[in-house]
């Protein structure tokens, strides 16, 4: 992993801390890594080198060395704001992004943050003000933790490296806790840890004699505008995509794709070849059990733009990887497509450095297919004595229906139409709804939750959002939740543990502020998604490509659960260390086991409790690397 820490206090910095924080931050290949204290302030880095490879080590400082700062990311604009900047009279000594930050901050101040394209977190420190200032990308690209005390604040880009400061206690945060059963992530601000929080996308922070305060920088812009000529609108979507990806294949190292053969990967791949005179390197996983494996599709474009592509099957075999995903998560994470981009991050890392991806399409164009269904379900209103009993039978389809089966999705929009339209996405977005997250909780862990809601944290990106339509309220709350919280995480650390980063063109701001305007009906027509992106890249894709069905990149967790990681979930979860936590009732889970093995669907929420346990024996049931060790050694009973 990569990332930066650092801590800042009233008195002396603990410069040992950030050695140890840094030491934390795993790190393989030859990242540049720098160092640097001053009487107020210890700042550490350690960075995958991608621009300026020989000169970009960090910590880096304007003229007089009063300001200093770290990044992790990458701005696409460097070269721009150097020539800017040289023009006002700068003088800069390397050839890379980092640079800019702090002579940005001596021209804009904090306001510097409106002048960067790219993914970061950076941390600069002003030694005249003694003065910090943590930023984070417009959409939560790259992460940072932070944790203050009143009198000093410690932060990081990753959550281990926080656990290396003594004072910091080890200990699981309810409500976090509580959140995550709900989502399979844990949302920001909140941290699965008590005391420590995640600066949210769009914020920075800024932190001076003891006190912090936040401030948000951006925020996507969703009032609709008129479109008078689809033929236009679908000309300037190319001419914005073909932009936000070129800047993105600037690199010195060795650059490729993860292709999955869904429309946002192919109009990638298909972006980079028209931009590029040699064989786009493109890379893909697939599973045995056909109604998962995509990798024919991705095939077909490989042969289309004829790049050079690699794939390989993902097998329940492949999961000894857990313990390693624990260790890189730092937080319970229950996206089981973690797996299979973890798989794929590491094939691509024997031949690549940086790999573009298709992040991001589906929020900004209107890609799922809930977006259908709750778009159909917006002008149904039920009485409320027939609610529960439509709610019922939903649960009985979609429990008994394969994913994405018609019964499974007729039983999906009944549980809908059970629940009063506020909530209807709330329970789309679970994996544990309220009622089933108490019955499993202990008596104990109810009564600290009393009053929490987690489904109030979607009713606030609701009211906060500026679309005119609720399709438009919805993708704007999957940007400012789903978004970050999930598939963002997903991705950076399953590229980052192999030293390859990632880069997404849907995520430009240029590209996102222009589609969030987009009237609803270019996004979702008449049951079709995606309406005028694939009008835009039609003539770029094979036809097969861009009108068939979403699948996604899930795995086939229900079969693996009752089949070769049966003995998994019941040693992990009923075993005597799971259940001296005292967080959950024994019985309601074993139950959940028993109901799984049966035939009802409870793999969602079977996975999110393996991944919360696996999580706590790694991080805090005592030294985690030894901790990790141990349940490396143990996965091979687990598939008995």
């Amino acid at each position: 992993m990569c990332g930066i820490a650092g801590t800042v206090s009233a008195g002396a910095p603990d410069a040992g801390l950030v050695h140890r924080m840094c030491d934390a931050l795993v790190h393989r290949g030859p990242d540049g890594a720098g160092f640097h204290t001053d009487d107020h302030a210890a700042l550490g880095m350690r960075r995958l080198a991608i621009i300026d490879v020989a000169g970009g080590d960090q910590p880096v400082y304007n003229e007089d060395r009063t300001i200093a700062a770290v990044l992790n990311g990458e701005l696409y604009n460097f070269r721009d704001l150097r020539d800017a900047l040289r023009r006002r009279g700068h003088r800069l000594t390397s050839e890379g992004d980092t640079e800019c930050l702090v002579h940005l901050y001596e021209e804009y101040g904090d306001e510097l943050v409106d002048h960067l394209r790219g993914m970061f977190a950076f941390a600069l420190w002003d030694a005249r003000r003694r003065r910090l200032l943590l930023a984070r990308d417009r959409v939560g690209k790259k992460p940072l933790f932070y944790r203050s005390d009143g009198t000093s604040l410690v932060f990081g880009s990753e959550l281990k490296a926080l656990m290396q400061d003594p004072s910091i206690p080890r200990e699981v945060d309810p409500v976090a806790l509580h959140h995550y059963l709900t989502y399979q992530y844990v949302p920001a601000p909140w941290s699965i840890l008590q005391g420590v929080r995640k600066l949210p996308p769009g914020h920075v922070l800024v932190w001076q004699d003891g006190r912090h305060e936040l401030r948000r920088y951006w925020r996507l812009d969703c009032t609709p505008r008129p479109v008078t000529d689809e033929r236009e609108a679908a000309e300037e979507l190319r001419e914005r995509l073909l932009d936000a990806t070129r800047v993105r294949m600037v690199s010195e190292r060795p650059l490729g794709a993860f292709l999955s053969g869904g429309l946002d990967s192919s109009a990638v791949v298909a972006a980079m070849a028209r931009q590029t005179t040699g064989r786009v390197r493109t890379f893909s996983i697939g599973f045995d059990e056909q109604e998962f494996d995509e990798r024919h599709y991705a095939r077909r474009l490989a042969e289309w733009y004829g790049t050079d592509h690699q794939e390989l099957v993902v097998r329940p075999s492949a999961l000894d990887v857990l313990p390693t995903l624990a260790w890189h998560f730092d937080e319970p994470f229950a996206d089981s497509s973690a797996i299979p981009s973890f798989y794929v991050a590491r094939m691509s890392r024997e031949h690549v450095t940086v790999v573009l991806n298709g992040d991001g399409g589906d929020e900004t164009f209107g890609g799922y297919r809930r977006y259908v269904a709750m778009n159909r379900t917006r002008r149904i209103h039920l009485p409320a004595a027939l609610r529960p009993r439509l709610g019922r039978i939903g649960a009985l389809l979609t429990s008994r229906g394969a994913p994405q089966s018609p019964p499974w999705q007729a039983g999906r929009v009944l549980e809908l139409l059970s629940h009063p339209l506020s909530h209807r996405y709330a329970r789309m977005m679970s994996y544990f709804g309220p009622e089933q997250k108490l019955a499993i909780y202990s008596d104990a862990l109810r009564e600290q939750l009393a009053g929490v809601d987690s489904y109030e944290i979607l009713d606030a990106a609701f009211t906060a959002s500026r679309a005119g339509s609720q399709l438009g309220a919805i993708m704007d709350v999957d940007i400012n939740t789903y978004l970050p919280g999930d598939l963002l995480v997903k991705s950076d650390i399953t590229t980052m543990a192999n030293s390859i980063e990632g880069r997404s063109p849907f995520l430009d701001q240029h590209l996102m502020e222009w589609a969030a305007r987009l009237p609803a009906d270019l996004k979702i027509r008449s049951g079709t998604t995606k309406y005028l992106l694939k009008k835009a890249v039609a003539e770029w894709l094979p036809p097969e490509l861009v009108n068939r069905p979403k699948m996604g990149f899930g795995v086939p967790l229900a079969s693996w659960l009752r089949t070769e990681l049966r003995g998994l979930s019941w040693d992990l979860l009923t075993d005597h260390t799971a259940r001296s936590r005292g967080l959950f009732r024994h019985d309601a889970i074993e139950r959940l086991l028993r109901q799984h093995q049966e035939g009802t669907d409870h793999s969602p929420r079977i996975w999110a409790l393996i991944q919360f346990e696996l999580w706590h024996r790694v991080f805090i049931d005592g030294a985690h690397t030894q901790a990790g060790t141990a349940i490396a050694a143990g996965a091979d009973s687990w598939r008995s």
